[in-house]
């Protein structure tokens, strides 16, 4: 995550209009990367690498982005 949350399961994943997209499967605090890491469902126009999108914790959305797997730097 861009932004400094957790991405849990079940949190919804919305565009920068707010507009749903997705949902997060899994996710939790990495320790190596020091940041939010998760793993989710979104629409496929949404799920190229790089795409920002948008988490909602605690009715707040948090920018996260799409990445390939493994999440390293």
């Amino acid at each position: 995550m861009s932004d400094k949350g957790i991405p849990r399961h079940g949190y919804e994943i919305v565009n920068a209009g707010d507009e749903p997209i997705g949902t997060v499967t899994s996710g939790t605090i990495s320790p190596v990367l020091k940041a939010g890491i998760g793993l989710g469902y979104v629409k496929p126009e949404y799920a190229k690498a790089g795409t920002t999108i948008y988490i909602k914790v605690r009715n707040k959305n948090l920018k996260a982005e799409v990445t390939q797997l493994p999440f390293r730097k």
